[in-house]
């Protein structure tokens, strides 16, 4: 039986899009090959460009830092739930999940397929994608899911410091600005996404990818 695996990660490059306030990125030749016999490059980015996920610290003060995640819940089978009718700006409510709900339970992995990554690198998409709801959010908390990943660049570009706290503060794994999800064909795929080990920091860019049977 052979597997598919699809990368669900966009590109990072020199001065990749960020939002305005994040650090912009730089990619800077060190050395050549004609230089030393070696190409080798300096990268300057923040923690949270292109495809990346949010440690417990990026909005906690005593949050779990990126280097102390249970990588249990980075690795394993996820729900894939199509909301690609969602409009700009448009809210992700608890009864868009009804469908799914027996399914999501302690520990349940959540990818959202939105298609919202087909407008990256435009500036539509930083603030206009649809957003995880504050209800939603505490829903999805009391439900004590163990990941929950976004094709948009955040969970709610509006909302955002209370949506992260609640998903975070419990311990939550964040993954934002996923791409490629229209190509799952299946409801349940094997999902890894593995952050840098980044000594107490907020976050990490990560490569994530989708596993199919």
């Amino acid at each position: 039986m052979g597997i598919r695996i699809i990368d669900l990660s966009l590109d990072i490059y020199h001065h990749t899009p960020v939002f305005p306030l994040d650090p912009h990125t730089g990619f800077i030749t060190h050395q050549t090959i004609e230089t030393t016999g070696y190409n080798i490059t300096q990268i300057i980015m923040s923690t949270h460009v292109g495809t990346h996920l949010d440690a417990p610290y990026h909005f906690l003060s005593g949050g779990r830092t990126v280097d102390k995640l249970d990588l249990g819940k980075c690795i394993g089978p996820a729900l894939v739930i199509n909301m690609s009718n969602k409009k700009p700006k448009e809210e992700i409510k608890i009864e868009d999940f009804a469908s799914f709900e027996k399914k999501i339970v302690k520990g349940t992995r959540i990818l959202i397929r939105s298609d919202w990554s087909r407008f990256f690198p435009d500036k539509t998409y930083f603030f206009d994608s649809p957003v995880i709801t504050v209800e939603t959010a505490k829903w999805l908390a009391e439900k004590e899911i163990g990941l929950l990943g976004v094709e948009a660049p955040s969970v709610n570009s509006q909302d955002y410091m209370e949506v992260h706290k609640i998903l975070l503060g419990k311990e939550i794994v964040v993954v934002e600005a996923l791409t490629n999800l229209v190509q799952l064909t299946k409801e349940e795929v094997y999902f890894i996404v593995l952050p840098l080990k980044l000594k107490g920091l907020d976050g990490s860019p990560v490569r994530a990818v989708a596993i199919e049977e």
